[in-house]
């Protein structure tokens, strides 16, 4: 079924490369994808039809990489590669599920275009056979659809300026009528001040002329004037290069009247690219927390955040970085330590308590966030919940530190540095309290210390971890408690595993267990796992070692919706 699938909305690709390319495509990263969509407008934008192209060329353009074997230098006509690159880039969009409002331009559908051009759907058609580029959107009403960005529609009729006069009645207009169309544009834009689009808008109701007739006319009486604008303001949209410089000139510092001059912009429109920005920033971002039934509550806000202990105790301290320093200035670190206050009990466990239900919020949030609908209010909100969290984390790492340094001690040999050991410790403390689970009523220093010091084992060289003679004593009492906290660990692991192998079995078919169970090593025994490569469970299943790497990333899609975070790293790490 999933074959089938996969292969469903390609029977339109001639070329078996191109398809079996779609195939790989459709698992990578979604930022990539969006890449790769730009790279195969490019591509069509320079392809000529009387030409041929090796595919290693065609695969180059769109991936970055060079394809191996003999089928890179098959050569694929230039009209053929256009019609299958149509599709390509149609089917490769759609999995995006892009909406068009969220676009930072004007988005067409066939018939807006063809009105907007002033020619018939049949001609937008046909120009698709030239290079037209449409991708796939979702619209207003939750559909997908072909559109055509305002980006590529300037690219391909400013290469192609003869289809507009033969398509529309732009090459019905006389002599007379263009220079009236220039002369107003000139009065309305330089005299009166006015945008382009409200220019143009008003000529167009004047002459009685589509819009788009009248807009060409005056880019192309523009550049017969050498670059010289009729148009105070810059034309068309904020292009996406320019949105990103916005909201990053936005995040430095600049103000608002600033970034209105530097652009010239109104200030609606640099107002409506940063909060787009902010709400793709927040869309973007993975959130982890630690769930509890006590987040569902109604009165959960109330109970956790407004009645809650008051940080205003825990001001924020600045605490060196032990990166910075040097030679004996590790006693100035420890002198800085001892002013951070202990966490007592009950204030860790309300501050950890706290921390995960902020960022179950900004969660939820995140989920119902559309960046075309999005007000300022819900974002804002947002990076609120995030803020309060990052605050209280930093609480909770300020006052561990401590701790870090007393491990780390204990893990000072021959040609292993000190502070590179805290460095080492304090990022393995921070990522500790991502995951500590504060519900099951341990102090959080009991799991970090497990957490540090098994990264300590990991990196420290083997022939480097003996132990001295003077600190031998200390050493051997630390590893007897190792020790017996690794035999209840073992048996804990044990458990989680069996539970894990039950959860595969419940909701994976029986080709994707085989795959996920042989390849992560789950028949075996915790000290010898049986693992199998792809390419050996591709030969049992008879299946290409390809194949399998891609039934594997769908199984692994489908688990991380079933599994908790712990359970997918046990099965994953």
């Amino acid at each position: 079924m999933l074959l089938e699938y996969i292969c469903e909305p390609m029977r339109n690709l001639k070329d078996g490369h191109l398809r079996e390319l779609l195939v790989q495509l459709r698992f990578t990263p979604e930022g990539q994808r969006q890449k790769q969509v730009e790279s195969v407008e490019e591509l069509i934008g320079i392809i000529e039809k009387d030409k041929e192209y090796p595919f290693e060329f065609v695969c180059f353009k769109i991936t970055g990489y060079h394809p191996k074997g003999k089928s890179g230098s098959e050569l694929i006509k230039g009209q053929a590669l256009i019609d299958d690159l149509r599709f390509f880039i149609s089917e490769l969009s759609g999995q995006l599920c892009n909406y068009a409002e969220e676009q930072d331009e004007k988005v067409y559908v066939i018939s807006e275009l063809a009105k907007e051009l002033g020619v018939s759907s049949k001609t937008i058609h046909r120009w698709r056979k030239r290079g037209l580029v449409a991708r796939k959107f979702i619209f207003g009403n939750g559909k997908k659809r072909l559109g055509f960005l305002q980006s590529s529609v300037d690219k391909f009729l400013g290469t192609h300026p003869d289809l507009v006069k033969k398509g529309g009645d732009f090459a019905k207009l006389s002599k007379k009528e263009r220079g009236y169309i220039i002369k107003r544009a000139g009065e309305l834009g330089s005299k009166a001040g006015m945008s382009r689009y409200q220019a143009i808008k008003r000529i167009s109701e004047e002459s009685g002329r589509a819009h788009e007739t009248v807009r060409y006319t005056i880019l192309n009486a523009e550049n017969r004037r050498a670059g010289k604008g009729l148009f105070k303001k810059p034309a068309g949209v904020i292009q996406p290069g320019q949105g990103r410089e916005i909201y990053k000139l936005f995040n430095q510092g600049m103000s608002l009247p600033e970034l209105m001059k530097q652009f010239d912009r109104s200030k609606s429109s640099i107002y409506r690219i940063i909060k787009r920005r902010r709400a793709r920033a927040l869309i973007s971002k993975r959130i982890e927390f630690i769930a509890s039934d006590e987040f569902l509550e109604d009165v959960a806000k109330d109970k956790i955040l407004s009645k809650g202990l008051c940080l205003e105790e825990f001001d924020e301290r600045e605490v060196p970085d032990v990166s910075n320093f040097k030679g004996g200035s590790l006693s100035k670190y420890m002198e800085t330590l001892k002013q951070v206050p202990l966490l007592r009990r009950e204030q860790e466990h309300e501050l950890f308590r706290r921390y995960n239900y902020l960022k179950f919020l900004a969660d939820k949030g995140i989920r119902q966030l559309k960046p075309h609908l999005a007000t300022s209010v819900e974002i804002k909100e947002i990076e609120d919940y995030l803020a309060e969290a990052e605050r209280i984390k930093n609480i909770i790492i300020e006052a561990n530190l401590r701790l870090v340094v007393n491990i780390a001690n204990k893990h000072t040999i021959s040609g292993v540095n000190l502070l590179d050991l805290i460095s080492e410790g304090n990022f393995a403390m921070m990522h500790a309290v991502e995951k500590f689970d504060y519900a099951r009523g341990f102090r959080f220093s009991t799991y970090a210390s497990w957490v540090i010091a098994k990264d300590f084992a990991r990196k420290i060289p083997a022939e480097k971890s003996r132990p001295d003679k003077a600190g031998s004593a200390s050493v051997s009492e630390f590893q007897d408690d190792l020790r017996k906290k690794a035999a209840s660990g073992a048996a804990e692991i044990e458990r989680a595993r069996t539970n894990l192998i039950q959860a595969i079995k419940d909701n994976l078919d029986e080709r994707e267990q085989y795959i996920i169970i042989n390849h992560f090593g789950l028949t075996g025994t915790l000290v010898k796992k049986n693992k199998k490569t792809l390419k050996q469970i591709g030969e049992d299943l008879e299946l290409t070692k390809e194949r399998v790497r891609q039934v594997e990333l769908v199984a692994l899609q489908k688990l991380r919706q079933y599994l908790s975070i712990e359970e997918f790293e046990l099965l994953t790490g």
